[in-house]
């Protein structure tokens, strides 16, 4: 009875939190289904999202072939770009100097437009799948970067103080004191790069690829399908909820402090 209770307690907490959203995405689909049926409007010019459902289905052996491209260049490319973001926020936080070096040259980076430079990189690393894993992790690097040292320099100084007088050397201090109170900062950034990343691998397929949803989107543009454009568009905008949902899950498995600190009166 307890267990029936509590799962009663997160359907309605869920319910309560998601209702809104989900109320409003089921009125913006309801109210395009009605304007499509009355209008008499072509669904090559818009399709009903009823027809875009029943196409998407029956076309979802080439959908899950190409959305298994992109998830993997986007996963590769969102892990290279962890890594490099982790190793630079340590080293420009030990070295002040390093900082003022090479951030100019990360802003840099920021500044170049997708639509450009994506064609460079396919030029430079060929059709394959290294230049979708370097625009992924061209696009969502900085903003790790920049939540990651924000949060290195949001350190309590009077902890650190205690660390220090208590002998613990540099590294130590890092560690206990410096990475922990990053780590509301990190996964901030964390769910805006994943947001990125599928982008970035989308616009590395569109300027030349094999596989991925990319060049399925443009071959359905290219067919004068836009149902199957609208298809492949819900299904790379479910892959980015799926992976802000599982940045979400990671950041309470690591951080279940902050659910008992929310819980208090």
């Amino acid at each position: 009875m307890a267990q029936l209770f509590s799962f009663g307690r997160l359907v309605a907490r869920f319910l309560s939190q998601a209702g809104p959203a989900v109320f409003s995405v089921v009125t913006l689909i309801l109210a395009w289904e009605a304007y499509v049926q009355l209008s008499g409007i072509s669904p090559t010019a818009l399709p009903a999202p009823s027809r875009i459902v029943v196409q998407g289905y029956q076309n979802r052996d080439a959908l899950a072939g190409h959305t298994l491209a992109t998830l993997q260049a986007t996963i590769l490319g969102f892990g290279c770009s962890l890594c490099a973001a982790l190793l630079f926020s340590v080293v420009v936080d030990f070295f002040r100097p390093v900082r003022r070096a090479l951030f100019p040259v990360f802003i840099i980076t920021q500044t170049l437009p997708l639509v450009a430079i994506a064609p460079l990189i396919v030029l430079w690393f060929g059709f394959g799948l290294t230049p979708k894993i370097v625009l992924v992790a061209l696009v969502t690097f900085f903003p790790m970067l920049v939540a990651l040292v924000q949060g290195y320099d949001s350190t309590d100084r009077d902890i650190e103080a205690l660390l220090a007088s208590m002998g613990a050397s540099r590294w130590r201090r890092f560690r206990m004191s410096r990475l922990p109170s990053a780590l509301p900062y990190f996964f901030a950034g964390l769910r805006i790069s994943i947001t990125y990343a599928v982008v970035g691998a989308i616009f590395a397929e569109y300027a030349g690829a094999v596989r991925g949803l990319g060049i399925y989107i443009l071959n359905a543009k290219n067919n004068f399908r836009p149902d199957l454009v609208l298809a492949a568009v819900v299904v790379s905008a479910t892959l980015t909820l799926l992976l802000f949902g599982a940045t979400v899950l990671v950041q309470r498995l690591t951080m279940p402090w902050t659910r008992l600190a929310q819980r208090r009166p």
